[in-house]
């Protein structure tokens, strides 16, 4: 089950909202490099290279079948790699955007200082995340992926996720010369009427994985189960899930 567009857009107005939150804490300058990292689709990086003329905009991301979607105009281009393999090149960016991508990257104490180096002077950092520790249906995912049958099948591909506390963001910004910073967590809710809207919602991002690794013999269960849960949790009606982001902003 490999990263599909057309189930990720699904949900595409309530996953671009954040992103446009982002936006609006990006302050123009001339003739600007911009880097989106986890791009996707690169639909919202055509926005980035609207919005600030007069740039150009790399979108790199690692799952083929997104970057099949990726729009075409002069000044964008895209890269299939990942986060990692980016911050191995040498390139500098005015500046380095990644929205609802660096969830999937371990060690943010170690990544961000990466990708503050690779800032140019003057340079920003705008990065969105869900917050997959407090967002409830992370949580009863991760508990279900830790029992068997599951567990024996997915035990070396669990994902722990990396996302710090808003302390730590901070703490982490301003031990590396930040200047202007700003960091806030923001809830987006989504109303659904129906376990499936739920259901659909994730199985466009966190469930992608598991999904991915389990057998065919075994989906059918692990689909039943996560949708009971999804039930006994959002028993009331309408099923009002706090879907939770953070957001970093920072000048260097």
């Amino acid at each position: 089950m490999p990263w599909n567009p057309d189930v990720y857009n699904q949900f595409k107005e309530k996953r671009y909202e954040p992103f446009y939150d982002l936006l609006g804490h990006i302050h123009a300058k001339p003739a600007m490099r911009i880097l989106d990292l986890g791009c996707g689709t690169g639909e919202l990086t055509k926005v980035l290279s609207d919005k600030f003329e007069g740039s150009t905009v790399l979108g790199v991301d690692d799952s083929a079948e997104m970057l099949s979607k990726a729009p075409t105009q002069p000044n964008l281009s895209f890269a299939l790699r990942s986060v990692e393999a980016q911050l191995r090149r040498a390139e500098k960016w005015d500046a380095i955007v990644a929205n609802a991508s660096l969830q999937w990257v371990g060690d943010h104490k170690a990544l961000f200082p990466e990708l503050i180096a690779h800032l140019a002077p003057g340079g920003q950092l705008a990065v969105q995340m869900p917050s997959q520790k407090e967002n409830a249906l992370n949580q009863l995912l991760h508990k279900l992926v830790h029992e068997e049958p599951y567990y024996e099948v997915l035990k070396n591909n669990i994902h722990y996720s990396p996302v710090l506390s808003l302390d730590e963001y901070t703490q982490l910004l301003y031990a590396h010369a930040a200047k202007d910073v700003l960091i806030y967590q923001k809830v987006y809710p989504i109303i659904a009427r129906s376990v499936d809207t739920l259901y659909d919602f994730i199985s466009g991002s966190a469930l992608v994985p598991y999904m991915e690794r389990l057998d065919e013999e075994m989906k059918p269960g692990f689909t039943k189960q996560f949708k009971e849960r999804i039930a006994e949790h959002f028993s009331a009606a309408p099923m009002v899930y706090a879907f939770k982001r953070v957001m970093i902003v920072g000048r260097f």
